[in-house]
C-alpha cells in the first residue's frame, strides 16, 4: 500500500510540474510575438519621417524604414522624364574623297534626282524632371545642347512629347523645357544647404536608354570645386550615375530634390556629382523669363599663368592672376584702359588666380555698375575701373553682329524659326560666298523650330520662296503663307529644296 501511495504522489507532483512550464514557455512566446509587433509598428510608422527638414537631419530614434525605398520610387518616378534628342544633318555627305562630278549636278538640277548618300540624324538620350504641373521641366544644357528635335516620356512605351526649350545657360549645365498640358506629377525641389556627409540620396535616370532607373548611396562629399565642370560647387555621391542620368534628380528620402545629376569622374567607381538645387533656384526665373541667364560682360581675351607664360614674360614664380591677351575695342575693358599683358590679381574684394575665377566674378558682377579691377604692368601695380555691360547673347557667331550693323535683317513673321539679313561684303566673307552672290541670307535659326527640322542652315543663301524671287530680306514678308513653303536655297555650291511649314 505505502509503495503505491508513493507511486501516485510521485505522477501527481510531474503533471503538475508540466503543466506549470507549459504555462511559463506560452507565456514567454506571447512576450516575443507582441514585442516583434510593436518594433515592425515602430518602423512602419517611421517611414515618412526618417529625415527631418531641420540641420538635425537625422534623429537616432527613427531607424530607416525596410520600405523607404520602395516608397521613394513610387512617389518620384511619376515626374521623371526620358528625353531624346536630334540632331539632324548639316549638309549632305560627300559623294567620294574627289571633287564632285559635274554630271551630279546635271542630275539633280535637270531631273530631280538626289543621287549623294544623306547624313542620319544624331540622336541622344537624356533625363529630366517636371517641377511644375503645367509641364515645366529641368534637366542639363549638355542634354539638349544643339538639338533641332526634344522629346519627352513619362513611360518608356507611353506618349511622346514636343519639348520647347525655354531657357538654358551653359556655364551651370541647367535646362528648362517646356511641355504642353496640365496636372502633370511633380518632385517638390528641397533645400541643398542642410544636406549633411553620410544622408542616403536616391538618383533616378535613364541609364544608357534604361528608364526610370533608380539607385542609392550617400552624400560623400560636399561643395567639391570643379569650376571647369561647373560655376556651382558640386554634391558628390556614389550612388551610381551612368550615360543617361544626366539631368535626372538627386533626392532625399522625403523625395525632395537637392540636385541635378550632371557628371561622373569616369577613372573610378562610385565617384558623381550633382548641381546643387539651391544654386539652380535661383536660375530659374532668369531661364523662364530671359531664356538666359543674365552675365556681365567685359570685352577680354584670358590666358592662364603657366611655366611657359612664366619664362616668356619673365614673370616670378609666386605670380598669381589671369593675363590679358586681348582688348575687344571700345568694350569696357577697352574703356577701362585695361591692356594686353595686364596681369589681373582681383575683382573687386575677390583674388583671382585662374580663368576660371575671372570669368565667374565678371558673370556674376551687377550689370551697368563699375567695378575695381587691380592690374600688374611691368612689374607695378594699378588699379582700374570698369563698368560692367550684360554679355551680348551670341546666336550667329563671334563677330557676325557686328557686321550686321549696317545691314538689314528681320526675323519670320510666321514664327518659323529663322533670321534673314540682306547680303554684304562682310557676310560674304564671312561665309566664304563669291562676289556675284547678291540674294539675302540666314543669320540664325532657332533650335527645335519648323526651318530647323526642315534642315535649314545659318549661311544659306536664299533664292526664292514659293517660287517667288527674293531679292532683299524685306521681300521675305511679302512671299511666305500659312501653311508649307517652299525655299529654294544656294549651299556650298548646291542648289536645294527645303519644304518649311508649321
Amino acid at each position: 500500500m505505502n509503495s503505491i501511495y508513493l507511486l501516485t504522489r510521485w505522477i501527481f507532483l510531474l503533471l503538475i510540474f508540466s503543466v506549470c512550464s507549459f504555462s511559463l514557455d506560452s507565456s514567454s512566446y506571447a512576450q516575443k510575438k507582441g514585442g516583434n509587433e510593436d518594433r515592425t509598428t515602430s518602423l512602419s510608422s517611421t517611414s515618412n519621417v526618417t529625415i527631418s527638414s531641420s540641420k538635425s537631419n537625422y534623429k537616432s530614434s527613427a531607424p530607416l524604414a525596410a520600405n523607404a525605398f520602395i516608397e521613394l520610387a513610387k512617389k518620384v518616378n511619376p515626374a521623371v522624364v526620358n528625353i531624346s534628342t536630334t540632331v539632324l544633318p548639316k549638309f549632305k555627305m560627300p559623294y567620294g574623297r574627289g571633287a564632285r562630278d559635274p554630271f551630279y549636278d546635271m542630275l539633280e538640277q535637270f531631273y530631280g534626282f538626289n543621287l549623294a548618300p544623306q547624313a542620319r540624324p544624331q540622336t541622344a538620350l537624356g533625363t529630366g524632371f517636371v517641377i511644375r504641373k503645367d509641364g515645366l521641366i529641368i534637366t542639363n544644357n549638355h542634354v539638349i545642347a544643339g538639338a533641332d528635335k526634344i522629346q519627352v516620356q513619362f513611360e518608356e512605351k507611353g506618349k511622346s512629347f514636343e519639348a520647347k526649350l525655354i531657357g538654358a545657360d551653359e556655364r551651370t549645365d541647367i535646362a528648362l523645357l517646356k511641355i504642353d498640358g496640365n496636372q502633370f506629377p511633380i518632385i517638390p525641389l528641397g533645400d541643398s544647404s542642410i544636406v549633411e556627409v553620410g544622408e542616403w540620396v536616391a538618383a533616378f535616370g535613364n541609364p544608357f536608354g534604361n528608364g526610370h532607373t533608380m539607385t542609392k548611396g550617400i552624400i560623400s562629399a560636399k561643395g567639391r570645386d570643379l569650376s571647369e565642370i561647373n560655376k556651382f560647387p558640386l554634391l558628390q555621391t556614389d550612388a551610381p550615375i551612368n550615360p543617361g542620368n544626366s539631368g535626372g534628380p538627386l533626392v532625399n528620402l522625403m523625395g525632395e530634390v537637392i540636385g541635378v545629376n550632371s557628371a561622373i569622374d569616369a577613372r573610378a567607381q562610385g565617384i558623381g556629382f550633382a548641381i546643387p538645387i539651391d544654386g539652380v533656384k535661383k536660375l530659374l526665373p532668369q531661364l523662364e523669363k530671359n531664356g538666359h541667364v543674365k552675365k556681365g560682360y567685359l570685352g577680354v581675351g584670358l590666358a592662364d599663368i603657366n611655366p611657359q607664360t612664366v619664362s616668356a614674360l619673365g614673370l616670378s614664380e609666386q605670380t598669381e592672376g589671369v593675363i590679358i591677351a586681348e582688348v575687344e575695342p571700345q568694350s569696357p575693358a577697352d574703356k577701362a584702359g585695361l591692356l594686353p599683358y595686364d596681369i589681373v590679381t582681383h575683382i573687386g574684394d575677390k583674388k583671382i588666380t585662374s580663368s576660371f575665377e575671372f570669368r565667374d566674378s565678371i558673370a556674376d558682377a551687377e550689370i551697368n555698375k563699375p567695378i575695381m579691377i587691380k592690374v600688374l604692368r611691368e612689374g607695378r601695380s594699378r588699379q582700374l575701373t570698369a563698368t560692367i555691360n550684360e554679355l551680348p547673347q551670341k546666336s550667329v557667331g563671334r563677330n557676325l553682329q557686328n557686321k550686321l550693323k549696317n545691314t538689314f535683317s528681320i526675323s519670320d513673321p510666321l514664327n518659323l524659326g529663322f533670321s534673314i539679313a540682306d547680303i554684304n561684303s562682310d557676310l560674304k566673307k564671312e561665309f566664304g560666298l563669291s562676289d556675284d552672290i547678291d540674294k539675302p541670307l540666314i543669320i540664325g535659326v532657332s533650335p527645335g523650330s519648323p526651318s530647323a527640322q526642315a534642315g535649314l542652315l545659318i549661311g544659306d543663301v536664299i533664292l526664292d520662296i514659293n517660287k517667288k524671287e527674293i531679292k532683299k530680306a524685306s521681300d521675305v514678308k511679302m512671299h511666305l503663307k500659312k501653311g508649307a513653303n517652299t525655299f529654294r536655297i544656294y549651299r556650298g555650291g548646291s542648289i536645294l529644296f527645303l519644304v518649311i511649314g508649321n
